[in-house]
């Protein structure tokens, strides 16, 4: 195992990749809008900018989250022992790059890998390898005026063959994926067979509750960026909107107004843009209406460009049982269904099983506020925005981590940087602590039995059993006749403990 590379020499490597990121950043956007469709802003906003932001992140924060830290404490068993905790490089790290954000995705994970001090090999995405493999030649030549991080970042071959041997036959000490809930079972398969412990970030379908008394107008204005930014490519864009029926006429007349008004938006390829076309066209024939009255196609055109471009669309009255309502496409559609209580929309949010980011759209006081967090947290979902959508999980020190069929593991945050090392405590005994070889006497057990005993109260039918114990149960002398009788091996007198009931 390679050396242990100094926590310096990783933040110097940090630096320079940012500087490189920030310098080429319209090389890269000009990449990512070419391979993937993005426009120029959100590959500007979207992926250079959180980048960069995580990247400034871990400059200022990640040198204390790695330092050893003390444990302190321990009562009796710390009485001696100085014990410190360090974390460690799990050592080397495969990363499965994803292709909707091709610059942020596998940006952030490669920097939390190698700040992590771990040795990190990329496979690109097939459908943004163009991107990606620059992003990975910057990093690569960020590395070269460091010795002790030549080597440190290895690139393979963009394709699906090169992912499956790479796990197949090169040793990983973790592997971390961003993709579908499909690729992720199987390469969970792959990896646990080998021992292997893995980071799945996977598939969102999530849901947007808009409830009686929200600003119903802003819910949809927010909504709408939601499901449309980056075509309606984001794991943690709201699938549907739940909608509480006093907030309903607001809400649906400001979408209806925002989707005729949209413009087509690019998906990553033509048969994308018709998955989503098809699950909407269902959702009407099953009793759905699209918010226009109309169902526009994906373009027919000999431009590759037109032919995966779609009119945002949002279907009202949305069935349940229908894939645009359970989430089942990844572009620009919204199933909007009404419910006549929170308790019909949680329970509807319920049966999905794919959360990551749930919104929640109300003016609710602070204790009734709380109480909606405890309860929609609990669903599953390891982000909860009140009022807003997508825009507050930019922010680079916010962990993201999947449940059941999203996934498992942390990304970003201080939480995903940690969950690339491995805990390792060290402990320095004092030598004037000679270690226990016999067993003490009776009267030191007893003793010890008093003290374990001494913080709990006594109950009162053993007060009442003794009347001449003290009125204070919680008193260190405090004791009252046991059912267990304690003898040392030479002593022919017996020592009470208290009885505790719980």
């Amino acid at each position: 195992m390679r050396d242990l590379i100094p926590i310096a020499d990783r933040l110097r490597w940090l630096r320079r990749f940012r500087d490189a990121v920030k310098s080429h950043n319209p090389e890269l956007c000009a990449l990512a809008s070419e391979e993937v469709g993005k426009t120029g802003f959100e590959a500007l906003t979207a992926d250079i900018m959180a980048l960069v932001a995580s990247c400034n992140w871990h400059l200022r924060h990640a040198r204390a989250l790695l330092a050893p830290t003390r444990v302190r404490g321990g009562g009796l068993f710390g009485l001696g022992h100085a014990v410190e905790r360090r974390r460690l490089p799990v050592g080397r790290v495969l990363v499965i790059a994803t292709w909707n954000y091709p610059v942020q995705l596998v940006g952030i994970q490669l920097v939390q890998a190698v700040v992590a001090g771990n040795s990190v090999v990329v496979k690109p995405s097939e459908r943004a390898p163009r991107t990606q493999v620059r992003l990975l030649e910057l990093a690569i030549d960020a590395t070269r005026e460091i010795p002790s991080m030549r080597g440190v970042i290895e690139v393979r071959a963009a394709t699906r063959e090169e992912g499956a041997r790479v796990l197949r036959d090169e040793h990983f000490d973790h592997v971390v994926f961003t993709g579908s809930t499909a690729v992720g079972r199987a390469i969970a398969e792959v990896c646990a067979a080998r021992l292997i412990p893995t980071t799945l970030e996977l598939s969102g379908s999530d849901t947007a509750f808009v409830l009686a008394d929200a600003d119903a107008r802003a819910a949809a204005r927010a909504i709408f960026l939601g499901f449309t930014s980056n075509a309606g490519q984001t794991c943690m864009a709201p699938r549907r909107a739940l909608v509480e029926r006093p907030a309903l006429a607001a809400f649906t007349d400001e979408l209806a107004r925002l989707v005729a008004g949209a413009k087509r938006v690019t998906l990553v390829d033509h048969a994308a843009a018709h998955a989503t076309h098809r699950a909407a066209a269902a959702a009407i024939i099953a009793g759905g209406r699209s918010i226009t009255g109309a169902l526009e196609p994906p373009a027919n055109s000999s431009s590759h460009a037109e032919t995966r471009s779609l009119r945002p669309i949002a279907v009202l009255d949305c069935p349940a049982s229908t894939d645009l309502f359970r989430g089942k496409h990844f572009g620009p559609a919204l199933a909007v269904h009404a419910v006549d209580s929170l308790e019909e929309a949680l329970a509807l949010h319920g049966s999905i099983g794919q959360y990551l980011a749930t919104s929640v759209w109300t003016r609710a006081h602070a204790a009734r506020r709380a109480e909606l967090e405890r309860t929609i947290s609990s669903c599953g979902s390891s982000l909860v925005h009140f009022n807003s959508v997508l825009l507050p999980s930019a922010h680079p020190g916010i962990a993201l981590g999947g449940h059941g069929t999203s996934g498992w593991g942390v990304s970003r945050g201080g939480s995903g940087l940690l969950a690339l090392t491995r805990e390792v405590t060290i402990t320095r005994t004092s030598r004037f602590l000679a270690p226990p070889v016999d067993e003490p006497t009776a009267a030191v057990v007893a003793w010890l039995s008093r003290i374990v005993a001494w913080p709990l109260r006594l109950s009162s039918s053993a007060v009442a059993s003794n009347p001449s114990a003290p009125t204070e149960p919680n008193s260190p002398h405090a004791a009252a006749p046991s059912s267990v009788t304690v003898r040392g091996p030479s002593s022919s007198t017996s020592t009470t403990r208290p009885e505790i009931h719980a």
